[in-house]
């Protein structure tokens, strides 16, 4: 049966609010997603979070997929900045494509931004897929690591957030984060990269380059700034993306 891939709903939930059954719908996807996963290690991690996007279908309200939102104090240069992590990201298959998770993630940062209009925002995120880093380089002007090599300046904090995040675990020599052999990964044959993605596009064979062991589950740290051209470049491609759907 095909799915509508617009028939999702996205709302956030701060982790205080989370219920064990949201729990439990959320570990039931992911662990059919990733190796090296269990459920109390999950709830354990998803404890240091600041909220969850959970996503449902509109009829029948299951749950399909998530993503985790946590806001870290950083520094830029002499001020101070905040960045947002965001953790585990998981969508079932039936619905990759759908971008209810990206609408409501773009509206909370556009929120953020709002009102707090004389500090620099920053997501922060850590890609073991390819799918995740083309989250944002498809979508943030200014971000790092690029295929193109630009905004370079971006480094600091990407070594700012891992040292304070996953001291332990950061690589800074390669900027990779390695959590182990016996890390959660992604299973063989979710998000693969053939040869011919690599050879048609340029930000996915980055990061298949940058990022060599992903397959066990190694993670490449990125950085994207929030600013008014990522966002007003987003929302032009979603009411251009909305306009081709109903011709």
């Amino acid at each position: 049966m095909t799915q509508n891939k617009r028939a999702l709903t996205c709302r956030f939930l701060p982790v205080e609010q989370i219920s064990v059954k949201d729990l439990r719908n959320m570990y039931r996807v992911f662990s059919r997603y990733y190796a090296n996963t269990d459920l109390e290690t999950f709830v354990r991690d998803m404890s240091r979070k600041s909220g969850v996007f959970l996503l449902s279908e509109k009829y029948g309200q299951r749950v399909v997929g998530f993503s985790t939102w946590t806001e870290v104090p950083l520094n830029y240069g002499k001020r101070k900045a905040i960045g947002v992590f965001s953790g585990d990201t998981i969508l079932e298959k039936d619905y990759w494509g759908n971008k209810a998770l990206q609408h409501a993630f773009a509206l909370r940062m556009l929120k953020l931004k709002l009102t707090r209009p004389g500090t620099r925002i920053f997501w922060l995120l850590i890609s073991k897929g390819y799918k995740t880093y083309l989250l944002l380089a498809n979508n943030f002007v200014r971000h790092y690591p690029s295929h193109d090599n630009r905004n370079k300046s971006l480094v600091g904090v990407i070594d700012q957030y891992c040292e304070k995040l996953f001291p332990d675990y950061y690589d800074r020599k390669n900027r990779l984060l390695d959590f182990g052999d016996h890390s959660q990964h992604l299973k063989g044959d979710v998000a693969d990269i053939t040869d011919g993605m690599r050879q048609t596009n340029a930000k996915i064979r980055f990061f298949d380059d940058a990022n060599p062991s992903w397959r066990r589950g190694t993670e490449l740290p990125c950085v994207g700034e929030v600013c008014s051209r990522s966002f007003i470049g987003f929302f032009r491609k979603q009411i251009s993306n909305r306009r081709n759907a109903l011709q």
